[in-house]
């Protein structure tokens, strides 16, 4: 009995450490996150050096002009997905031209416009919508081994993009309960079809 005590005290510190966060330079990556992603960990991390390097190479060629601009950058399954304002077409051209041509960019979805900065009260609104959809999002129960944080939302100007590895029918439940949200002016998705 003691023995059996014993191993079952070992199996949950085993269990206990087993959800612990994993290093890597690009941030912390917890057992939780892989779980619920369909990437495997090495892409997810590479996706997060992506980011990184992308931002910061923009910074290094760009950094007067970027105060003209707003630009994010998002990146999953090294899809790039780049979304903000800048004030002319050369800049944004120059922008995903540089983008594109970094290792391990799959492709670049250049959704820069042409157009002032957006403002705080944009940006703030834009941040309020993803808390919201994110919250819907995690509603869903009609799909088996489906989980919220498959997806990842992102806003731009009341623009939804929609990024991540998905079924069809996943897909199509969350453009779904993203459409029916307040204030959503259009859905974009970038998703990458399982099937």
């Amino acid at each position: 009995m003691k023995r059996f005590l014993l191993l079952l005290l070992l199996a949950n510190v085993s269990v206990i450490n087993g959800c612990a966060t994993m290093g890597s330079n690009d941030g912390e990556i917890t057992d939780l996150m892989l779980l619920h992603d369909r990437r495997p960990r090495d892409t997810i991390i590479l996706d997060k050096h992506l980011e990184t390097e992308i931002i910061s190479r923009l910074n290094e060629d760009y950094g007067d002009l970027l105060v003209q601009s707003h630009v994010n950058v998002n990146v999953y399954n090294g899809a790039v997905l780049v979304t903000g304002e800048t004030p002319n077409e050369s800049i944004r051209d120059d922008i995903i031209s540089k983008i594109r041509v970094i290792p391990h960019v799959k492709g670049v979805h250049n959704n820069l416009a042409i157009a002032y900065p957006s403002d705080f009260d944009s940006r703030n609104n834009d941040a309020g919508m993803a808390g919201n959809i994110k919250a819907a999002l995690a509603q869903i129960r009609t799909l088996p081994g489906f989980e919220s944080s498959m997806v990842k939302v992102v806003i731009e100007d009341a623009t939804v993009y929609l990024m991540g590895m998905v079924r069809r029918s996943e897909g199509d439940v969350v453009i779904n309960v993203v459409r029916h949200q307040p204030d959503v002016k259009q859905i974009i998705t970038v998703f990458e079809y399982l099937d």
